[in-house]
Order: C-alpha cells, then structure tokens, then sequence
C-alpha cells in the first residue's frame, strides 16, 4: 500500500533530496578530474540549491499564486522512488552516475505531479520549469555517465 503524503511532507522530503543532491554533486566535483565535468558538477550544485530556495518559500507560505492548501493529501506513488540506495566510497563512478540519474528523474517526477494539481499560473509554471530542469540534470548526468561507462580509446 502507498503512503498518502500531505504537501507538507511532499515539499520537506523534497528539499531534503534537494540538499543531498547538491552535496553528491559537490562531492562528484571534487573527483573527476576533467574541468568541464568539474563545471557541469557545480552548475548542478547550483541549481539544486536554487530548488531548494524555491521549495523552502513554498512551504514556508512565500509563494501565494496558485498554491495548494498544506494539509492536501497528495498519493504521487512516488514514495518507492524516494529510496534510494546510500552511496558508499567504493562505488564505481559510473554507479554513482546512474544513482545520480536516477535521482533526477525521481525529481522530476514529484515537481511533474505537483505541477499538474496546481492551477494555471505561477506556481504552476515555476513547478513545470523544476521539471523540466530535473530532466535536464538527467541527461547531463546521462551524458557523464557515459563518458565514464565507455571511454574514448587512443583509436577513436
């Protein structure tokens, strides 16, 4: 059975997961040693402290247009992907970019199912421009991994 959420709870387990994103991110930084990874690394820290702000005046009652009463019950079935799995300092890099990827489309999946309850208007819009943000997270994520999982050979 899935737990029903109320808002107040989507919203601080989400700006939990936003803070320990940014800390993998700050932390990924420090061991690739590539300097366009290193950059990538910290515009995602940047972001995901971005989000987190943004979070912090919703639930905090800053953000008024549109928003949800904070007793709503909110059954996004996304509990399961709120589980992830530790990270530990043996994992591969490559493992870490796939729970990194993992965790951005969980992301975007929670602000996509928020944005959808809420009205038209700015909240609305800021919840679907997160989304769409987590999914880009996703896929320079995708991309890291890559490079990491099948190397570029002296060959080509």
């Amino acid at each position: 059975m899935v737990k029903q959420l109320t808002l107040v709870e989507v919203l601080e387990e989400a700006i939990r997961k936003e803070i320990l994103s940014r800390f993998l991110y700050v932390g990924l930084r420090q061991r690739v040693k590539n300097q366009a990874s290193k950059d990538a690394f910290q515009a995602l820290a940047d972001q995901e402290e971005m989000h987190q702000r943004f979070l912090e005046d919703y639930l905090h009652g800053k953000v008024k247009e549109g928003a949800l009463n904070a007793d709503l019950v909110v059954d996004y079935k996304i509990a399961d992907c709120l589980d992830q799995p530790e990270i530990s300092p043996t994992m591969d890099l490559k493992d870490v970019f796939l729970l990194a990827a993992n965790k951005e489309k969980a992301s975007h999946d929670l602000y996509r199912g928020l944005a959808e309850i809420h009205p038209p208007g700015q909240v609305r819009h800021l919840l679907e421009t997160l989304a769409a943000q987590e999914m880009e997270h996703k896929n320079r994520i995708e991309t890291l991994y890559t490079e990491v999982a099948f190397p570029q050979t002296d060959g080509g």
